[in-house]
């Protein structure tokens, strides 16, 4: 039962955002000190950092051998769109949907790239398309967790291991957070923002010798931008994944993302980072469980995402309103929220059916996901006294 009684605990780190994400616990600026500010680059020192980030991430990863890493720019969205435009065209390609994001790259590849034997296969907000009818002959472009829907994969089995066509994976919620299945994948992008809660702008793109092999084997139809170009002769360049950066990177970024790394190494790795994700999930799922106004969005418990947890009003009295009023309502929530200090940003995607989207990576304390729940409940009992009083 909601309550109209404001909790008295409220959560130490209010920042649930789904990115830029909440900083690492202990954070401040001077994690920073040691940047390298008005240096170039290109300089020794400077690119020994970027090199670190590299190495660092890849370790971390559990990257297998032979893969290639680099920092490329505009974030995840950039490593996404350079691969998708260097690599693609030589054959058929699958586009899996079942968020906003996923839903662009479908756009990408249709109506920008203009791929004539390209198909999207999709789902609503809260499911995964049917994986059995992806083809292995084909390219297969996907994201492995939906920021957007909070829905996630739960394996790869469906991925062919001796498949024709390269696997492009957008993994930016799920880096650090998820266990990713690197035989099955082919390329991976993430940014910085996410589960480490690193700064924005600067995105990861990892390449298997498949993906490799495909650069530098064929040429794209399409004029490509410098900022896309990873080969030169035909030829990989080396230097993008040693730290050689194509444009000019934020040293002070640099800086904060090795942070996160360091932290990371520090608390146990992968499994560490994976097992904080999935205890702000459990905190959350057992909540639902005993609260009769809310549930996940995604509908298969298999699926439910332990970065960008989706929640969806299921209240008898919000389901009867229309669409237009629901998402007047759950804006209601979030701002009461945010006003009260104990939940920034955390709206459903503007695209998402009305919710809210409680970001759960791993820098965030499962102890504030537990304070912040009360307010939940707080929050929905004055958003359906508002709803009660102007319809009586």
């Amino acid at each position: 039962m909601a309550s109209a009684t404001k909790p008295g605990l409220r959560p130490q780190n209010p920042q649930f955002s789904s990115g830029p994400c909440a900083k690492r616990p202990g954070w401040s600026l001077e994690a920073l000190a040691g940047a390298y500010l008005g240096r170039s680059h290109r300089a020794a020192g400077p690119k020994a950092r970027l090199a670190e980030v590299i190495t660092r991430s890849k370790a971390i990863l559990g990257m297998p051998e032979g893969w290639r890493l680099g920092i490329v720019p505009a974030s995840d969205t950039g490593a996404v769109e350079m691969a998708l435009w260097s690599l693609l065209g030589t054959r058929g390609v699958d586009v899996l949907a079942w968020e906003s994001f996923s839903k662009d790259w479908g756009t990408d590849v249709i109506k920008q790239l203009k791929l004539p034997d390209a198909r999207v296969i999709s789902a609503p907000y809260g499911q995964l398309p049917d994986l059995a009818s992806v083809d292995a002959t084909r390219d297969l472009v996907f994201v492995w967790n939906g920021t957007t829907s909070g829905v996630r994969l739960p394996n790869a089995d469906w991925i062919a291991p001796d498949r024709h066509g390269l696997a492009i994976c957008d993994a930016t919620s799920a880096a650090f957070a998820m266990d990713l299945p690197w035989s099955k994948l082919d390329v991976v992008t993430w940014s910085w923002q996410k589960v480490l809660g690193g700064e924005a702008a600067h995105g990861m793109l990892a390449l298997s010798p498949r993906a490799v092999e495909r650069l530098e084997s064929h040429k794209p139809a399409w004029p490509m931008p410098k900022i896309f170009r990873m080969t030169k002769d035909g030829k990989l360049n080396e230097g993008i994944f040693k730290g050689e950066t194509i444009n000019t990177p934020s040293m002070l970024a640099v800086e904060d993302a090795l942070d996160g790394l360091r932290w990371a190494e520090g608390i146990g790795g992968l499994p560490a980072l994976i097992a904080r994700s999935e205890a702000n999930l459990a905190a959350i799922a057992a909540w639902v469980a005993r609260t009769p106004w809310v549930d996940f969005l995604a509908e298969d418990v298999a699926t439910r995402s332990c970065t960008s947890i989706c929640l969806k009003i299921v209240a008898p009295w919000f389901t009867a309103l229309d669409a237009e009023a629901q998402a007047k309502a759950a804006k209601s929530l979030a701002t009461l929220l945010d006003k009260e200090g104990v939940a920034l940003d955390a709206a459903a995607y503007r695209d998402a059916p009305p919710g809210l989207r409680i970001w759960g990576g791993a820098t965030v304390e499962t102890s504030d996901i537990e304070a912040l729940l009360p307010w939940l409940d707080w929050a929905f009992a004055q958003v359906e006294a508002e709803q009660q009083k102007a319809a009586a």
